[in-house]
């Protein structure tokens, strides 16, 4: 159950819930029904159908809120880990687009700077020349 999405395990425990608590909706009602038919008179018969139609559809209500609310939290939550999903992977990206981006920087620091360009012969020719003469008077 550890690999198992926690979303999953709300719906999970909230359909529990609301089978316990509309099946105790339904126990009341059915003692507010049973106590309308012990009644002796008419009123009294008509208030306990009354007031087991009310419980019962105050019952349904609370049901109602309770999914609806297990239902937003597991949705909140599935799109909270979706969310944190997609940040891990973007900044993954960027790190690993930044770490590339370093890599070349130290790569072009390696590299050694252009040696300066060699004189070309006839130069290196004059130069020695002049200091064979020696200097000219």
């Amino acid at each position: 159950m550890a690999e198992a999405d926690l979303d999953a395990i709300i719906r999970q425990l909230s359909k529990q819930q609301t089978r316990a608590l509309t099946a105790a909706v339904k126990k009341r009602r059915a003692g507010w029904l049973a106590r309308a038919a012990k009644a002796k008179d008419a009123a009294g018969k008509a208030q306990a159908k009354a007031v087991a139609a009310a419980a019962y559809e105050q019952g349904q209500a609370a049901v109602r809120r309770l999914q609806m609310a297990a239902d937003n939290a597991a949705d909140s939550y599935a799109r909270a880990v979706r969310k944190a999903a997609e940040d891990a992977a973007a900044k993954a990206a960027a790190d690993a687009a930044a770490g590339k981006a370093a890599a070349e920087k130290a790569e072009s620091k390696k590299k050694p700077a252009k040696a300066p360009a060699a004189t070309s012969g006839k130069k290196k020719n004059a130069a020695r020349t002049k200091k064979a003469k020696g200097p000219k008077a």
